[in-house]
């Protein structure tokens, strides 16, 4: 499938590179500027301790609330799931707290250096680096501006010579497959001299979706080059961007990936805009926190991060698992699982919390949102069948764990708090029953130990609002002018967190819903993403939400009748599932969105200091390009430099054949 020559000659073909040989991971060979992490086996030791033992506190203070008026099986099942939960809010928050530390003292969370004055690499590139784009069925003029927008940030830099950018489509609908190669056709004039360094390759059999996509390209021509960038189909970066990570790839052999935060830009409505706020102001803290204690074993979000080729072509050859869904078949979130792979080969692994112009775009409703976490939610709980493969490093493992509760942990809360609301029925219904036994002597007075429900309630809050709090806190110092201001960050802060208890409910209920359709066996399907705004229709709202909100109001009505000091705890579970249907509806309007931004509310760095690459993005999106008068052909491809990429068995994968 090499394509037909029709933009360029054989002169225009890159010239094949000698098949890369891989790197000797040896810490001895390493650069003199190569990162360095002091303590870090320490300090993934302090991280656990702090997170165990305020998950044990807070369990230990509901068990003691519970056994105060005997602990029954209802309760002990209850007790569970909250240590469950309660654990994953432990660690989440330590990871948030040491984010916040080091952000506020300017410290890096790898090398653990001051950031100020810290000299910036300006060692020449020597490498040749492949920016790949994946496409399945998208809007093919968002997708051309975008690989441009790209492509000409990068040509700014002078060292675009050392890339070669590659669309690699998987489009089945072939109307759009003809639109993507007319509208590639239409790039390479407006390129020019340009276009010889850009290549258009669609496959007619997506087989193993974007896994095989990239393996294909991986097997065909990954020899080329030492380093892969991949991009999703609404990934933006600047061209300085995609130079610091190959220059940080080359100052560092023995790494096999670089992740960055992908951050939300471009978003017009309410929800998009939501989204986009909340992913600026509290991922790059995050991010840190995450950074500082998984140190050289990270993990890969599967777009905007730069990968070495040889290390993937060599170890993440994915195997087919063996059995039905959810845990046999493809293997859906393939990046997790490719970073744990790199790792297990003795490659670092590191996410670079600090790296500037790394962009994408998100879902712009609620609907949309929760559709895409659908594909998520199958694809992480999968890692539950692979997290004993053997060798894996083990935070490696615990991406694999955490992955998965994350989804399942709604699936949790939901389910504790319908049996809380049975246990505080039945215990209200009770109430007024002192002697539970024949022969008793003493009465069974209710114990209510008002201290530790008011410290649980406030240890809990802690946990769940201290990184918001936090985060704000770290642009207040640091990053006021990025935001438009002091004013600015508190009201979208103050708007963020009030909706964002409104739509928990929401989806809670979702991802439970999900989790429960995936453990049943239920098909996942991957269909492309729609990322532009819209106003969802009323009928629509309805439809997506009219099952949680009937089964709220009766949720709602049951308790309030039988245990009304209880009904006002849920009062914000219950006043988000009936409102469902308004906030998708409203939260999806563009109104809202431009209102919000008129008010300098969700105010976002990207559109208080406007960057250049964006801007081009949006000039290359006005344009109406001509009509071809004639259906382009199948543009010409590089000629086939031909690399095995071996695929293993599961048995050289698990300790035990399923």
């Amino acid at each position: 499938m090499s394509g037909i020559r029709t933009q360029f000659d054989m002169t225009h073909m890159p010239t094949p590179h000698p098949k890369v040989s891989r790197p000797v991971a040896d810490l001895s060979s390493a650069p003199a500027d190569a990162i360095q992490i002091p303590a870090k086996s320490l300090r993934r030791w302090i991280y656990a301790f702090l997170s165990v033992l305020t998950a044990v506190t807070g369990v230990y203070i509901m068990f003691d609330i519970l056994r105060a008026n005997d602990l029954t099986a209802l309760e002990t099942v209850i007790l569970i799931l909250f240590g469950i939960s309660f654990t994953w809010l432990s660690l989440a928050f330590w990871s948030g707290l040491f984010g916040f530390v080091l952000q506020m003292l300017r410290i890096d969370p790898l090398s653990l250096k001051s950031t100020k004055g810290m000299l910036e690499d300006t060692s020449p590139i020597t490498t040749r680096t492949a920016v790949v784009m994946p496409v399945y069925n998208e809007d093919t003029h968002r997708v051309i501006a975008g690989f441009e927008a790209t492509l000409r940030s990068l040509e700014k830099t002078g060292e675009i010579d050392k890339f070669d950018f590659y669309l690699l489509s998987d489009t089945t609908n072939l109307t759009i497959a003809q639109a993507e190669r007319d509208a590639w056709q239409l790039l390479q004039q407006r390129l020019g001299d340009l276009g010889k360094q850009t290549f258009y390759r669609r496959r007619e059999k997506n087989i193993g979706r974007k896994v095989g996509n990239l393996a294909e390209f991986c097997q065909r021509w990954g020899a080329n080059y030492e380093h892969m960038i991949v991009l999703d189909a609404d990934s933006i970066m600047t061209g300085d961007c995609l130079v610091k990570m190959v220059r940080a790839m080359q100052a560092n052999p023995r790494t096999g990936l670089i992740q960055t935060i992908p951050i939300p830009v471009r978003q017009t409505t309410f929800f998009g805009r939501f989204v986009q706020f909340a992913a600026v102001l509290y991922s790059p803290m995050l991010a840190t926190g995450l950074a500082f204690w998984q140190t050289d074993a990270a993990n890969y979000w599967g777009h905007n991060a730069i990968i070495r080729m040889r290390a993937f072509i060599d170890h993440c050859g994915l195997p087919t698992l063996p059995g039905k869904a959810p845990f046999g078949g493809d293997i859906l979130s393939h990046d997790f699982v490719e970073a744990a792979m790199l790792r297990r080969a003795g490659w670092d692994v590191f996410l670079l919390a600090d790296l500037d112009g790394s962009y994408e775009e998100v879902p712009c409703n609620i609907i949309d949102y929760a559709k895409r976490d659908r594909r998520w939610v199958q694809g992480n709980i999968q890692h539950l069948g692979i997290v004993d493969t053997k060798d894996l490093h083990p935070i490696s493992r615990l991406h694999f764990l955490l992955g998965a509760i994350a989804y399942i942990t709604s699936f949790i809360w939901l389910l504790m708090l319908v049996l809380s609301t049975a246990d505080a029925v039945v215990r209200a219904i009770n109430s007024n029953v002192y002697f539970t036994e024949v022969y008793q002597l003493y009465p069974n007075w209710p114990i209510a130990k008002t201290e530790l429900i008011i410290a649980l309630i406030l240890l809990t809050t802690m946990l769940l609002m201290g990184p918001k709090f936090l985060g704000v806190v770290v642009a207040l110092v640091h990053r006021r002018k990025q935001f438009g201001g002091a004013r600015a960050i508190i009201k979208g802060a103050f708007v963020e967190t009030i909706f964002a208890v409104l739509i928990a409910p929401i989806m809670m209920v979702y991802h439970a819903y999900f989790v429960i359709s995936v453990l049943l066996g239920f098909k996942v399907n991957w269909d492309s993403q729609d990322r532009e705004g819209r106003l969802l229709p009323w009928g629509e709202c309805i439809a997506r939400t009219s099952k949680m909100t009937t089964a709220a109001i009766i949720w709602g009505t049951m308790t309030y009748i039988y245990a009304p000091v209880f009904f006002w705890w849920l009062t914000p579970v219950i006043t988000g599932l009936v409102l469902a249907s308004a906030l998708v509806r409203y939260s999806s309007s563009l109104d809202w969105g431009r209102s919000t931004r008129q008010h300098n509310i969700f105010l976002s760095p990207s559109e208080a200091i406007e960057d250049p690459v964006l801007v081009h993005l949006d000039e290359l999106l006005a344009i109406e390009h001509p009509t071809l008068e004639a259906p382009a052909p199948i543009p010409a491809l590089p000629a086939d430099n031909w690399t095995d990429m071996p695929h293993r068995e599961m048995d050289d994968y698990l300790h035990i054949t399923r």
